[in-house]
Formats: structure tokens, C-alpha cells, sequence
């Protein structure tokens, strides 16, 4: 596989990160009936499909960050909630406003994702240890940072593997946000939904990569 992902690659990419999400909707479903409201599979699933459908609408581009930045727009309009907003700014806050680029590097793709995480910080305020997405979202953009001189197939094995590491220890925390806050030590044992979604989301990446080598 060539090195960077040029705007057509990037539709490849996110069909198959959205493909895998639909396909996991139990298991976050499941994730999220322990200690939240049990809709954060629905609606990562309603929200990957339109973004299926918004960047298959889309119509002759070579910016490969328009694709990015069409595809988390859709994710946030019709997902809604706190979850939109997190989600669709995962993929959209940090290609939003980038020079027009035809093809993406790894460091490109680390960089994107880590404005994108300044992004979310900053509007949902949660940090390492507050049992969020951001407890999978950090770590795997701080891999992406170390091992973007290396090969986009290394740098998303590096942020899978970082993002399941801060997944499983989202079950070692009391939640600070949302309806599993008001369990307190009853959220211990279970790990969060948005960070079980992030880990998805760099496991299929690194799938994609893996396949079209």
C-alpha cells in the first residue's frame, strides 16, 4: 500500500470504519445498557450511515479533507446529543478549514486527528480518567504523534493497540459525565461505550490498511 491516502482512499476508509461500527451496534448497545442510557448503538449506527451516504453523494473531490470533514458534519447533524457532537468532531473539527490536499501522510491523518481532539476536549471538557472516549481518543492520537514516520499501517496497529489499552482501563474509573456518573462506584467493571466505539473505529482502520497493502 502506497503511503498516503489520497480523497478516494479516504471513502474507502470510512465505508469500512462505518461498516464495522453498524456491525458492532450489539456490542455498544450492550456496552451502554450497563451503565447508560443503552442508545449509544443506535446512534453510532444511524450516524455512520449518513455518513456513508454523504461522502457516496459527494460529488467529484480530490480534497481527501473534505471527506473527513463530510463525513463527521453528517455524523453530527443526524446523530444529535453530546454524541454527535463528540463523534461528528472526531472526523470533522480537525480537517475543517485545512488547505485543500490531494493525498494525506500519516503524519497528515496524527495531525487531523490530534487538532480533533484539541476540538472535543475543549468543547466536552472531559480528560484521561473521566471514563470517556477520551480515555481511548488520547492515547491513540499520542501513538499516531510517535509512529507517524512510519508506514499509515504501522501508525493505525499503534493507535488501535493504544486505543484498546485506554478502553479497558475506562472500567478501572467512576464515570464523571452522563447518566453512568450518577452510579458512582456502581460504573466500576464496565467499560465505557464512546471509548469501546473509538477502539472499533482504529481497529477497522488498521484492517483497511492491512487489506490493501
Amino acid at each position: 500500500m502506497k503511503n498516503t491516502l489520497s480523497a478516494e482512499d479516504c471513502k474507502e476508509l470510512l465505508r469500512y470504519v462505518a461498516d464495522k461500527i453498524i456491525e458492532s451496534k450489539p456490542l455498544l448497545t450492550e456496552a451502554d445498557s450497563a451503565i447508560g442510557d443503552g442508545d449509544h448503538g443506535m446512534g453510532m449506527e444511524c450516524g455512520m450511515r449518513k455518513a456513508k451516504e454523504s461522502i457516496e453523494k459527494m460529488e467529484s473531490d480530490d480534497d481527501a479533507y473534505k471527506v473527513f470533514e463530510t463525513a463527521g458534519k453528517a455524523m453530527l447533524v443526524s446523530m444529535g446529543g453530546a454524541s454527535g457532537v463528540i463523534f461528528g468532531s472526531m472526523f470533522q473539527a480537525g480537517a475543517r478549514g485545512m488547505p485543500e490536499k490531494t493525498e494525506l501522510s500519516p503524519s497528515d491523518i496524527a495531525e487531523m486527528f490530534e487538532r480533533s481532539l484539541a476540538a472535543i476536549k475543549e468543547r466536552g471538557h472531559a480528560g484521561i480518567g473521566d471514563k470517556t472516549m477520551v480515555d481511548a481518543f488520547e492515547p491513540a492520537v499520542d501513538a499516531m504523534k510517535i509512529n507517524a514516520g512510519e508506514n499509515i499501517l504501522k501508525m493505525f496497529e499503534s493507535a488501535e493497540q493504544a486505543a484498546y489499552k485506554g478502553m479497558e482501563s475506562t472500567k478501572d474509573m467512576v464515570a464523571k459525565f452522563g447518566r453512568a456518573k450518577s452510579l458512582m462506584e456502581r460504573a466500576l467493571g464496565h467499560q465505557d461505550a464512546g471509548a469501546t466505539s473509538v477502539w472499533i473505529i482504529f481497529r477497522a482502520m488498521r484492517e483497511y490498511a492491512e487489506n490493501n497493502q
